[in-house]
């Protein structure tokens, strides 16, 4: 008969030696997974930070496209702190007017991009309310003003520039004027905002930003509007 063989264990310290290879690998795998699901929460961050960024510039380039010239009112007015604009609000003039406001604001410490938005208005003293409420939000609003502010992104600091006679100039220049009006195109019925001079709409609107740095877009970007009702001469 053949010998019985003797069943030999592991040792204390090939058991210690094993498990610590497993906690090594439970480690480093849980480093991979902490690694990947950071990655995916910044890429998702960057991403909605230049989808923003996206949005409020085609939100600027809408209320430019939007502006309408009225009697005896200012379309479009740059006053080193704000850019306030009156645009139309509806399909009809008739149906009333936005009057809609930019301006860079500090907020805990950091320069911010906000629009502002008035409640759409018909008449001559609703309009002039609102182009002075736009002016005093950007200053020192209250929780009314604040309610219809939307927050776009972080802004270190920006500059406006308007084009007229064939060069970009300041918009705080003496702007040139036209006695007759030009309301938006296809409203037939009388406008109530009733006058007679008003401010003549530049051919152009450069925007320049400063983003901050350590954002997913950083750096300066110049973003430049042409009037769509400019001739084919210009470009």
């Amino acid at each position: 008969m053949r010998p019985r063989r003797a069943h030999r264990g592991f040792t204390l310290v090939e058991l210690m030696v094993a498990l610590f290879a497993l906690a090594l690998l439970a480690i480093l795998s849980w480093r991979g997974l902490d690694g990947m699901t950071r990655a995916q929460a910044q890429t998702a961050s960057r991403s909605d930070e230049v989808l923003t960024l996206q949005v409020g510039l085609a939100q600027w380039a809408a209320d430019l496209d939007a502006l309408i010239e009225l009697p005896n009112s200012t379309a479009l007015n740059w006053n080193g702190r704000v850019l306030r604009m009156t645009r139309r609000g509806s399909a009809s003039v008739a149906d009333g007017v936005l009057v809609v406001a930019w301006t860079r604001r500090i907020e805990n410490g950091n320069g911010v991009w906000l629009r502002w938005q008035s409640p759409q208005v018909t008449t001559r003293g609703d309009l002039d309310q609102a182009w002075q409420q736009a002016d005093v939000w950007s200053q020192n609003p209250g929780d009314d003003l604040r309610r219809r502010e939307v927050s776009i992104v972080p802004l270190q600091d920006w500059e406006i520039f308007f084009y007229r006679a064939d060069a970009w100039t300041n918009p705080q220049s003496s702007d040139a004027a036209t006695g007759q009006a030009n309301p938006f195109s296809g409203a037939t019925a009388p406008t109530p905002f009733a006058g007679a001079a008003q401010t003549r709409i530049p051919e152009g609107v450069r925007l320049v930003l400063q983003l901050p740095q350590g954002q997913s877009v950083s750096g300066q970007i110049v973003r430049d509007w042409v009037r769509p009702t400019l001739g084919s001469n210009k470009s």
